[in-house]
């Protein structure tokens, strides 16, 4: 049923009359009050400095805040639609915390011809106590209207990307690693491992034709002093070269420059000269969601297309281990499939209760598994519980591993593009950490690549559960 609202005209509107409005104040109020003003008053977003500032053990909300409730009751109730306010006094006598239950009251005191009217306020807390009192001076409606209430578009807050920024903060106290930086030969794949250099995370190996380096880094504007490079006539032999200093040990990690991707997987790959070992090489991206509470990986969205049983032992491996050197306590790993049940027509679902029992085993270790799982109730408890599905992963997954290439990449691009999320890329399961840039990563994302990089390549030095087998 449409809920309708009709004004009271200044000809109808009886010295005495009231109009009254509850509201409870929720965290999100003060936060979406404070971004529509721009009031960064601290007592407002946080309860230890309303302590140490207003001696208050909550948040408090703006004053004019509960006085802008007095809008609403004027605007919708009395007199309604077609009201203009002329002025409005307030003598406020007590905070409002977050959580307290405010009732607003208006009364006709005096009309004043042809169209004004001025009502007493005043506001009350759920204990009865005065939080403001006042006057309102309006203009009235002199033309009656009946009308739908208006359906405004509903608001809700994000938090500001911050995984990145952690990541980064973190390395803040390691040594910077060596990177091979195969091909860095135009300005997005140059300014990467420069800025990298600049924050103290690496310390770059550039590989590729030197004067073609010298000459973007001069176009652009690139200080390449302190950096290492070593001349090569072509993308190939730039892979080799850089492939080769991994390999030898002189650099702790591999970054993508400027050619083609499996040109430089060739020769990762390679069973002679490349970067194997027992595991399976596979693509992690670290997502920083805003929608999202915590940082959450995906794999495998850019190596292996159409993964077997195997193949996703080695790639929820090598995504567990990164959540552990990144500091995540048991990664909960949630095993995509369209639905949350084991349906035998959907081969996902089927390896998915098949990783999960070789979890059970001790096959994959140092996180929690269950699938298979939907995304809505991977990522959402509240999807989870509506489904009566009882896992301590289902809302909360740190992981996804996804069913194959085509659905992890959609999945990560429909997040960048339609949640605002920022993602790096990253390759394991080689003898070194491979961080894998793409044009339209931002340059914050690019920096976190190499972070992700250093963090994998500490732990490894460590000996830490991060290390490559």
């Amino acid at each position: 049923m449409v809920e309708m609202m009709e004004n009271r005209t200044w000809d109808e509107i009886k010295v005495g009359d009231t109009a009254a409005l509850t509201r409870t104040c929720r965290m999100e109020d003060v936060e979406l009050f404070g971004v529509a003003t721009g009031d960064l008053n601290p007592t407002h977003y946080s309860a230890e400095q309303a302590s140490s500032l207003a001696s208050h053990r909550k948040v408090l909300a703006h004053s004019l805040w509960t006085g802008s409730l007095l809008s609403a009751v004027l605007g919708n109730e009395l007199p309604g639609a077609g009201t203009v306010y002329r002025s409005q006094t307030f003598d406020f006598q007590n905070v409002v915390e977050v959580g307290d239950t405010v009732t607003v009251t208006i009364v006709a005191k005096e009309k004043i011809a042809p169209t004004d009217v001025v009502f007493d306020c005043k506001a009350v807390n759920q204990d009865g106590v005065v939080v403001f009192s006042g006057a309102a001076r309006v203009m009235a409606p002199t033309q009656k209207v009946v009308q739908a209430r208006t359906e405004l578009h509903e608001v809700s807050l994000r938090r500001r990307h911050h995984v990145f920024e952690d990541i980064i903060e973190r390395c803040g106290s390691l040594d910077p690693i060596s990177v091979a930086v195969c091909h860095p030969c135009d300005q997005v794949s140059l300014e990467g491992p420069v800025e990298a250099f600049k924050k103290g995370l690496i310390n770059p190996i550039l590989v590729g034709p030197e004067a073609k380096i010298r000459s973007v880094a001069a176009e652009f504007g690139f200080d390449l002093t302190g950096m290492r490079i070593i001349d090569t006539q072509h993308s190939h032999e730039s892979a080799e070269k850089a492939v080769e200093l991994c390999r030898t040990g002189e650099a702790e990690a591999l970054m993508k420059g400027s050619l083609h991707t499996d040109e430089m997987m060739h020769e990762v790959a390679s069973r002679a000269t490349g970067l194997r070992t027992g595991r399976r090489i596979s693509h992690v991206f670290v997502m920083d969601v805003p929608t999202y509470p915590k940082m959450l990986l995906i794999s495998d969205a850019a190596i292996n297309i159409y993964p077997t049983l195997e193949d996703k032992v080695d790639i929820a491996q090598n995504a567990i281990d990164l959540a552990l050197c990144m500091g995540v306590d048991k990664p909960k790993v949630a095993i995509l499939s369209a639905v949350e049940t084991v349906y035998p027509k959907i081969n996902s679902t089927i390896e998915a209760a098949a990783l999960c029992k070789m979890a059970d085993r001790g096959q994959i270790t140092g996180a929690v598994l269950d699938g298979p799982l939907a995304f809505d109730n991977a990522i959402s408890a509240e999807a989870a519980k509506i489904k009566k599905i009882n896992s301590p992963v289902a809302g909360q997954a740190d992981i996804l591993l996804v069913p194959d290439l085509e659905a992890g990449n959609m999945l990560a691009k429909q997040l960048s593009y339609l949640a605002d999320a920022d993602a790096a890329g990253i390759v394991l399961g080689a003898r070194v950490p491979i961080v894998l840039t793409s044009r339209a990563d931002s340059a914050k994302a690019r920096l976190a690549s190499c972070a992700v990089a250093v963090l994998f390549a500490h732990a490894r030095r460590a000996g830490g559960k991060a290390a490559a087998e």
